[in-house]
């Protein structure tokens, strides 16, 4: 992906802009996305419409087909409230219910459909019946673009789609989950296509950090998930270290540490790296209100030429968030 020297960015002006026009920041429509501040989800669609933009921009006169993929599409609108999935995870993750800034804000969905220049088709996928209704509606008022709504489970349906010939095909992809659904299997294929580009939120702090008790003891069912998640079982011997000490009495005895969220972190981090491209060696970090980390926003490129300019554009655009 070959970035034009027209193209800038100027964050401490909150704009972005080329030399044929220009988005500022008191713009009625455009403005707020581009505004850094806010709470989390917020400062993640900043981030994201940013990439977007210059994407399209890059890849305007190239001859590959681009395609936006949201696999967590939602309806479109960012809600005053996530769902958890149930009253159990409410419990066990109450950073899940805790309410939004009041009003209906655009979705990463909907922001991607008006980002410009445009993409050639856009992908949402949404495993709820009701929000794929929803996501629909996008059509009627997007006639011009070319919209498809795949009800389904993201894991199924991104793993199809990677099977497709991508040789003349380029996408952006959001892997966007309200925990801990993905499984490393969808990245492992993401990856395989050389030609996608990933934004994918860690669940560190809202999902990973809360299932790894003090002891290490960690039930059969949530040791299944976080393998899912890494792709691997060795994460326990990552994430716990054993200390041993002496007693008063000259006895020996061990202590089994936890690691700290930098290094669950960072075990991410290299496991993207063994099989994209090119990895943000440090993502952003999502906060809720009282500045507890809940995910970490991470950036992969897919295809090996382009990786290191797509590496350095999000990597400038993720320093706001770390």
């Amino acid at each position: 992906m070959r970035i034009s020297h027209a193209i800038r960015f100027d964050f401490d002006k909150n704009f972005l802009y080329n030399e044929n026009s220009m988005i500022q920041k008191d713009d009625p429509v455009r403005g707020e996305e581009l505004q850094f501040g806010g709470d989390w989800t917020t400062a993640k669609l900043q981030v994201l419409e940013a990439y977007l933009q210059t994407y399209t921009t890059a890849l305007k006169n190239t001859p590959f087909r681009k395609a936006y993929i949201d696999a967590f599409a939602g309806t479109g609108y960012r809600e005053e409230r996530r769902e958890a999935a149930n009253d159990s995870l409410s419990l066990l993750f109450p950073d899940l219910a805790e309410p939004e800034p009041q009003g209906l804000l655009a979705g990463s969905a909907r922001m991607a459909l008006r980002s410009e220049p445009r993409f050639d088709k856009y992908i949402f996928i949404e495993k709820s019946t009701k929000r794929c209704h929803q996501l629909e509606q996008l059509k009627s008022e997007y006639p011009e673009l070319d919209i498809i709504v795949r009800n389904r489970d993201a894991n199924s349906e991104i793993q199809d789609i990677c099977t497709k010939k991508w040789k003349n095909h380029r996408a952006v992809l959001l892997l966007d989950p309200y925990g801990m659904q993905v499984d490393w299997q969808t990245i492992e294929a993401i990856a395989k296509t050389k030609a996608i580009d990933l934004w994918v939120l860690f669940p560190m702090g809202i999902g990973v950090n809360r299932l790894l008790t003090r002891t290490g003891d960690i039930p059969d069912s949530w040791r299944k998930r976080l393998n899912l998640l890494l792709g691997t079982e060795d994460w326990h011997d990552e994430f716990y270290r054993t200390e041993k000490t002496t007693t008063l009495f000259g006895c020996e005895q061990e202590k089994v540490i936890k690691q700290s969220r930098e290094v669950i972190g960072r075990y991410f981090i290299e496991r993207l790296k063994t099989i994209f491209s090119g990895v943000v060696e440090e993502p952003g970090v999502l906060r809720n209100s009282r500045n507890n980390p809940l995910y970490l926003f991470c950036f992969a490129a897919g295809n090996p030429r382009g990786a290191p300019i797509a590496k350095e554009i999000a990597s400038s655009l993720l320093r706001r968030l770390r």
